[in-house]
């Protein structure tokens, strides 16, 4: 996975930031005489983050320094520019950019970068802060240019380097653009999730950025039997690295843990939301509820925690700010007992031994009958609820309970029919379930009803 290439940027770019690093220290007040002692008093909003000009950004403007050390950085490293499908150019990716008509003023507050910003997450937070008073201005990047207004519109490829030039000014980046679809090529979302990430924050700490968060999700503390519910945001990350989404989003913790020895006095916040819902939101947790059943393990209680996208949205503000920071969880409050949620959803459940489900969802996902591997599957029968205390503590609060997030889940999967993760016409449907678990519960039932004939023969 272009190990050497990632390697060389990653040095170069560490390289730059360190730099960028020592001459913030020396510029600093008291920069030469040696390391503060003690907790320093944090500044209020205002002081901390002055009013600067609006800027209007141009095609057409002079090269930054750190712009041209970054494509310095990438000749050297010979990195060439990859689509987002996984296919390389050698053209450099072009970068534009335009304010939006309507400009707003600028006002105290941080300079906040979004990444993704012209779709899904991305889009509903830009245009969150595009309205916050906790705001100074927002930057919104994207390969295309999005639908909100009020914002500065810088057009680029997160995974080229030349990303760092278009932070200028930046104080805080939310990165959110990431590819979580189902069907998605494993190699190539892959290789432009754990990039692009990485990307981003090397580009970060060489472009002069105080605070970068990152989203990734609960699923890294892992779905097991026998997890505490709900589990604590500190609790190890349990997940298996493998090549399933949850596999990517290991990898960027990885990367977001290694970031501040890599760059110094860079910030990384993480945000871990439980299974979302919402507009746009088509996950294979989601696709769960586009069958006909719910599949169940035999001597297992499912515990059922949502989290809704505006919620989210909400929280990263809040991160984007600097009221939280660190790691935090995002999700309703407490969770839904398997019970409950078949009464709210009118489904059914059926209830297969463990060694059996997992046994043959492994077959079928190496037959290439399911996209994703068994490991997924223990997200639908098996509890990660998390404890949400930074954000409790900070006195956030979520607007949706979990009985009103599954609803919206539930009145979203209208007129959606998914076998093994792969959505289908509606006539094709009645094949069987949604989702991994469609294959399993079919054809684990199949191997049960043959097992009881032979004992009965």
């Amino acid at each position: 996975m272009e190990g050497s290439t990632l390697a060389k940027l990653s040095q170069g770019w560490s390289a730059v930031s360190n730099r960028v690093a020592q001459v913030r220290h020396e510029r600093s007040p008291g920069g030469g005489s040696g390391p503060q002692r003690g907790r320093r008093e944090q500044p209020e909003l205002g002081d901390q983050y002055p009013a600067r000009p609006a800027e209007e950004d141009s095609a057409g403007r002079g090269e930054s320094t750190t712009a041209k050390a970054a494509t310095a950085i990438r000749a050297e490293a010979g990195t060439p520019s990859t689509a987002k499908g996984g296919a390389a150019t050698t053209a450099p990716v072009a970068v534009a950019a335009a304010a939006q008509p309507g400009h707003r003023a600028e006002r105290p507050g941080p300079v906040i970068a979004v990444t993704g910003a012209a779709r899904g997450l991305g889009l509903a937070l830009t245009g969150r802060l595009a309205k916050s008073p906790l705001v100074g201005r927002v930057v919104a990047i994207d390969e295309q240019r999005g639908d909100v207004t009020g914002v500065t519109w810088r057009i680029v490829d997160i995974r080229d380097p030349a990303l760092a030039g278009r932070l200028s000014g930046v104080d805080v980046v939310v990165h959110t653009d990431l590819d979580l679809s189902p069907e998605s090529d494993a190699r190539a979302r892959r290789a432009f999730n754990v990039r692009g990430a990485q990307t981003v924050l090397t580009a970060a700490a060489a472009g002069g950025v105080g605070r970068v968060v990152l989203v990734t999700s609960a699923m890294v503390y892992g779905a097991r039997p026998e997890n505490p519910v709900p589990l604590p945001e500190d609790a190890r990350l349990s997940a298996e690295s493998d090549d399933s989404v949850v596999g990517d989003l290991l990898e960027i913790e990885h990367l977001a843990e290694r970031s501040p020895r890599a760059h110094l006095g860079l910030e990384i916040a993480v945000a871990r939301p439980a299974a979302l819902v919402g507009d746009g939101v088509d996950t294979l947790v989601t696709r769960h509820f586009e069958a006909p059943r719910l599949l169940a393990v035999k001597g297992f209680a499912a515990r059922w925690q949502f989290c809704h996208l505006d919620d989210l949205v909400s929280a990263l503000e809040l991160a984007a700010v600097g009221k939280v920071s660190g790691v935090f969880a995002v999700g309703c409050e407490r969770w839904l007992e398997q019970e409950r949620l078949e009464e709210i959803s009118g489904m059914r459940r059926i209830e297969l031994p463990a060694g059996l489900t997992f046994a043959t969802a492994q077959r079928l996902h190496r037959a290439g009958i399911t996209p994703a591997p068994v490991t997924d599957l223990r997200y639908v029968v098996y509890p990660w609820v998390v404890d949400c205390r930074v954000l409790r503590e900070a006195g956030w609060q979520p607007t949706y309970d979990n009985e009103e997030a599954l609803q919206v889940l539930l009145d979203q999967r209208a007129g959606h029919h998914a076998v093994a993760g792969r959505r289908l016409d509606k006539k094709d449907a009645t094949i069987t379930a949604a989702g991994a678990t469609v294959a399993v519960i079919g054809t684990a039932a199949i191997v049960r009803q043959v097992r009881r004939r032979r004992r009965g023969s």
